[in-house]
């Protein structure tokens, strides 16, 4: 018996058993603080990616979307060709933010966290040193690029200071030929475009 690769990757961890679930097969849950599924934040740094990072770049990608490419404001992005930021955490690499200038914005192209890490505070860090990163340049604001299904970076993304910019409708059930089902067998569709604006040191 050949053993096939698992597809779809897992993105998420079940806040019960640990089990890895795929996109599609991921719920979302209603609890209080005293049963949220976050943990206690972990100690994490931020660093420019090197050239010594690009297999963990290409494995995250990989694990994410199955490729480096991304595609993101009506254009696509190569994730090797742009600027990334590594979280590493317990000296393993814990996540990705790949950034591009675009619009005169910065745009964060891909976040990328390991499931184990989701929830200590690693897309924080990542989003907190993008933030920096604009506001160093002199950028007006960062943004990001969603579909419509993903509820768990809609609500990361507005509790870190990002809001609605723009929805472009029905770009993505174009792009791909029909609405595949997403986050909790959501029909992708749609693209929704955040921004969070940025004050220049």
């Amino acid at each position: 018996m050949i053993d096939s690769p698992q597809t779809p990757y897992p993105q998420y961890r079940c806040a019960q058993c640990g089990k890895e679930l795929p996109l599609t097969s991921a719920r979302l849950a209603v609890t209080c603080d005293d049963h949220r599924r976050e943990g206690d934040d972990v100690e994490v740094s931020v660093r420019p990616a090197t050239r010594d990072d690009r297999r963990d770049i290409e494995d995250i990608c990989d694990q994410a979307l199955g490729e480096t490419d991304v595609d993101a404001f009506g254009r696509s992005f190569d994730v090797l060709a742009q600027e990334n930021l590594i979280a590493v955490s317990d000296g393993r690499f814990a996540g990705l933010a790949s950034l591009a200038v675009d619009g005169g914005d910065l745009a964060i192209v891909l976040l990328s966290v390991y499931p184990e890490f989701q929830g200590h505070g690693i897309g924080r860090a990542l989003v907190k040193v993008a933030v920096e990163l604009a506001a160093s340049r002199s950028l007006p604001a960062v943004k990001a690029a969603i579909s419509n299904d993903d509820v768990p970076s809609f609500s990361f993304y507005q509790r870190h200071g990002f809001v609605i910019d723009s929805v472009a409708r029905g770009l993505l059930a174009d792009r791909y030929g029909s609405a595949e089902p997403g986050f909790s067998g959501i029909p992708v569709r749609d693209e929704i475009r955040l921004r969070r604006s940025v004050c220049p040191l």
